[in-house]
């Protein structure tokens, strides 16, 4: 996932030949790693942290070295990028941590995945371009929104995976429409996200032919979802789609303007 995160954080710079610092690299690497492990593992080891696993005691040590990489990056960065990273910091935090009647931000019906894909498309949007220090263009801003939907995408198989393990009270787009339909909503945003495309005033061919290509395997994936997945369909094939973005969007920059 840090990778994937990572990936879109290169296709970001691509686009808008971003001269992204280096400590954000680094910070954003290590900031996903801990911010997916704090998500996944934080209830689990409140519960049982007197007899905790020996893996799990060793993820622990692992994060807590990823924080401590990403703490020594934050003094290395401009303020204002750092003021962005709070914010959709704080969303991370309040996704796995109970703030308003007992309920944290994944357990409030409908809001799932929608606060993941902010989450996404701001760390890998909008604190690129503040940390270079650039301004946030109306482009920009179509390209914030088309990554929420990206990322919105990329979610779904994973939430077609969990039908049968999410509580129905999550209320999940799945769980709601039903996976036809969530497929079917799932080829629309796409096809939003190359629509928006158009209303950009500078278009580069190579992001725009790897886009085209991205969207069509991101709907590939999407439409052979099924409840019954094989174990590296989303955690690994649909996870990398946004590495596959990023080497084609490079190998199209060398080819075509």
């Amino acid at each position: 996932m840090a990778l994937a995160v990572s990936a879109l954080v290169a296709v970001t710079a691509l686009e808008f030949s971003l001269d992204v610092p280096e400590a954000l690299w680094v910070f954003i690497f290590f900031g996903t790693i801990t911010g997916y492990n704090f998500v996944k593992y934080a209830e689990v080891a409140g519960l049982h942290h007197r007899s905790l696993a020996n893996s799990l005691k060793t993820i622990q040590v692992f994060s807590f070295m990823a924080f401590a990489i990403m703490l020594y990056c934050c003094f290395l960065l401009p303020f204002k990028a750092l003021l962005a990273t709070a914010f959709f910091g704080l969303l991370t935090f309040f996704y796995a941590v109970p703030f308003l009647f007992k309920k944290n931000l994944r357990t409030f019906s409908g809001v799932k995945i929608f606060v993941v894909a902010v989450v996404w498309a701001g760390a890998t949007v909008i604190v690129p371009i503040i940390a270079s220090e650039m301004q946030l263009s109306p482009e920009k801003w179509l390209s914030f929104f088309q990554r929420i939907l990206m990322v919105i995408v990329l979610t779904l198989p994973f939430e077609i995976r969990d039908l049968k393990y999410d509580a129905f009270t999550l209320k999940t787009l799945p769980q709601q429409l039903g996976v036809k339909r969530v497929k079917a909503l799932g080829i629309l945003f796409l096809v939003t996200i190359i629509v928006m495309e158009g209303f950009k005033k500078e278009i580069s061919d190579s992001h725009f032919y790897s886009l085209i290509i991205l969207c069509s395997v991101l709907g590939f994936g999407l439409l052979t979802a099924t409840k019954k997945q094989s174990k590296y369909f989303a955690s690994f094939w649909i996870e990398s789609i946004p590495i596959l973005w990023v080497i084609l969007f490079s190998l199209f920059g060398h080819f075509l303007p």
